[in-house]
């Protein structure tokens, strides 16, 4: 079976800005991504079927034996075996998602009976659920990914380790002087990572490969900290996807990073309102402020988008692709794609001066802002220009 992941259209604007520049399924959630996830338990490379401007990076694979499956699904044990009982011309349906189909083709819904999936399951349709299936989802990963192995350990004799046995170390990772406790959940250290002197950090907790724990940080637990990022201050129950900076003092909490952000040094976010109602967050799909139904919800921050020291983010904030926020007070709830500015208003960003930033920034990590990624930001800079004249 060829494993092909596909982006359900309302689902992915849903999870915009995330969606601008990748696949639903290349969403980190846990400890890897929801497409890694599937990897795992079918033991096959997959591809992407998704938004016709992205498809040229994230290339679509067909056979005459397709296995599709809804990017914004997570896997579990039930539901592996309910998608592998699949025969072509089968889907797997919940209510109006369709959550599996096997078919010849890749055209959706190309499968001509419905299989009704009773159990429950997460979909990852809303970009708080990012956050909120967080622990739940890395408690999985931590047993997918370690189930065998065996860790490296802990050999530094001046940390303090509370429940070794829910403790995995991967090769290299350089572990001093800090505080580890995951009586309450898992702590996962990735190849090459580093934590520092004076860390804190509680479980559930993923620090993924060649990512830092800086000097006295505080990780309160629920939070992913993706692929060569560098965080310090305090988080909680927040996601990084990878190359992203949170490197000073501040609160992170109940909140989720793009690709290649960076915080300027004390920057604060907002992730409970002060007469604790629940959250409004903006919402591409409607085009106006939704209510979450969480009473905790900080940042969501899009790919490439940076902001200034002390800046502060009020509860439920929205940052589109490629934003740069600076300047005193507090920046608006939604800053669109493109923007350049503070709470003093907003101009847009030259799209040849976003260009040059990302590859600067890129290549201190030995990577190219390829033509097809500077397509994909394009389109994004194209297509959003209403939302920034709002």
């Amino acid at each position: 079976m060829n494993l092909v992941l596909f982006d359900d259209p309302i689902i992915r604007i849903n999870l915009l800005p995330f969606t601008f520049t990748r696949p639903v399924a290349d969403i980190r959630i846990g400890i890897i991504t929801i497409r890694e996830k599937w990897e795992q338990y079918f033991g096959g490379k997959s591809s992407s079927l998704t938004e016709n401007y992205l498809q040229p990076k994230f290339t679509a694979l067909a056979t005459n034996d397709n296995l599709m499956i809804n990017g914004a699904l997570c896997p579990d044990e039930n539901l592996v075996k309910a998608i592998k009982k699949l025969t072509i011309g089968q889907n797997l349906v919940s209510g109006a998602v369709v959550l599996a189909s096997r078919s010849k083709t890749l055209d959706l819904p190309s499968a001509t009976q419905n299989i009704i999936y009773d159990s429950t399951y997460t979909l990852i349709d809303q970009p708080w659920k990012i956050f909120q299936h967080n622990a739940s989802e890395l408690k999985k990963d931590f047993v997918l990914i370690t189930e065998g192995r065996e860790s490296i350990g802990i050999q530094d004799k001046h940390t303090i380790v509370y429940g070794a046995e829910n403790i995995f170390v991967e090769d290299g990772a350089d572990i001093k002087a800090a505080v580890l406790n995951a009586e309450s959940g898992p702590i996962y250290i990735g190849k090459n990572a580093v934590v520092q002197e004076g860390s804190l950090i509680k479980g559930s907790f993923a620090l993924c490969e060649g990512s830092t724990v800086n000097m006295g940080a505080k990780m309160r637990g629920d939070s992913t900290i993706g692929p060569h990022c560098k965080v310090g201050g305090e988080i909680s129950n927040s996601v990084l996807f990878g190359f992203s900076n949170k490197g000073h003092d501040g609160f992170l909490g109940n909140s989720v990073l793009g690709e290649w952000c960076n915080l300027g040094a004390d920057t604060n976010t907002s992730n409970l309102k002060n007469n604790y109602d629940q959250v409004k967050l903006w919402s591409y799909t409607k085009r106006s402020f939704v209510n979450t139904g969480q009473q905790f919800c900080g940042l969501m921050m899009g790919d490439h988008s940076k902001c200034g020291i002390n800046t502060m983010f009020n509860t439920g904030t929205v940052v589109g692709v490629s934003a740069n926020i600076f300047g005193d007070g507090y920046p608006r709830n939604f800053v669109p794609s493109f923007s350049w500015g503070g709470a003093s208003g907003f101009i847009p960003y030259q799209l040849n001066k976003a260009f040059e930033t990302a590859e600067r920034v890129m290549s201190r990590r030995h990577i190219e802002l390829t033509q097809l990624d500077k397509d994909i930001l394009k389109h994004i800079f194209d297509s959003t220009e209403e939302l920034k004249k709002a």
